[in-house]
């Protein structure tokens, strides 16, 4: 961070992330303001970094925050400039904001006059431990596995020639074709009243032979089977067909989520912290 003005946008990207994670609030749609000027009551215009507000059972709540961007810790004069700035305003919420800290004379200063005080900054190796100590989550670990399709890749209907000379007027001694067009090759089971493709087929085995990896045959029983084309549909003497089901396709990856953290909120007042992560995930502890 730059500048004063950096870190006003900073401290502003995190708590509009906090106020729109929040169950009563998201819907109401609070949008955050920088350097908003408000009239006290002698209608002088006071300046501050951010702002906003919102109205809840009938009642208006308003929020400042005045952010400062030091090296140093808050001296107790900036607490009571903000006092001075606030006071003749009516029913404003005042909270401070800077990187490092406050002395302890601010702290003093700021609890007596009901004033919350936030560290805001970047992430740092503490906030990846709890209170105790104990390590909280950094690094996860994923593999995902891609489960590859079923191939089939040998298909032998054989036509009952009985029925096929009793029924029509084709050569079976000839090549029928039904290798070149499997996408439009149909199984016809009037038996079990089902209807299925090559395609659906190869869907079923999926199923069935899940974590049966490698070569298998099959033979299907053709009791009143047909065979089916856009130009024939001949009944089956009897089906085989061989099938690969292939291994799943490992993917490991790891997702360091110290690159998803955009900044850490301690609250001194209750000494607490949040964590605010990206699509506005939200940690507190």
């Amino acid at each position: 961070m730059s500048s004063g003005r950096d870190y006003e946008i900073f401290v502003q990207n995190l708590q509009q992330a906090l106020l729109d994670s929040e169950e009563f609030l998201k819907h109401k749609n609070i949008e955050i303001e920088r350097n908003k000027k408000i009239a006290d009551n002698f209608g002088i215009l006071r300046e501050f970094d951010l702002y906003w507000e919102y109205e809840l059972a009938g009642v208006s709540y308003k929020t400042i925050i005045e952010c400062k961007d030091y090296a140093s810790k808050v001296s107790v004069e900036k607490i009571d400039a903000l006092i001075g700035k606030i006071r003749d305003i009516p029913d404003l919420k005042p909270v401070f904001a800077t990187k490092v800290g406050y002395q302890s004379g601010a702290e003093a200063k700021a609890t007596n006059n009901k004033i919350d005080l936030l560290i805001v900054r970047e992430q740092n190796e503490s906030d990846w431990y709890d209170k105790d100590g104990t390590p909280l989550l950094k690094y996860m670990n994923v593999d995902i596995q891609a489960q590859l399709p079923v191939r089939i890749i040998g298909f032998h209907p054989m036509i009952d020639g009985h029925w096929v000379k009793a029924n029509t007027d084709i050569d079976i001694t000839k090549p029928l074709g039904f290798e070149s067009m499997s996408n439009e090759v149909f199984i016809n089971d009037l038996l079990k009243n089902d209807k299925f493709s090559i395609h659906e087929l190869e869907n079923r085995l999926r199923n069935e032979y899940r974590g049966k990896y490698g070569q298998h045959s099959l033979n299907y029983p053709c009791e009143n089977a047909y065979i089916e084309t856009p130009e024939y549909s001949l009944k089956l003497h009897s089906l085989s067909f061989e099938f690969h089901v292939p291994k799943p396709h490992s993917i490991p990856f790891t997702i360091d989520l110290s690159k998803e953290l955009i900044g850490v909120i301690e609250y001194l007042n209750k000494d607490r912290k949040t964590a605010i992560f990206r699509e506005n995930i939200v940690r507190s502890w």
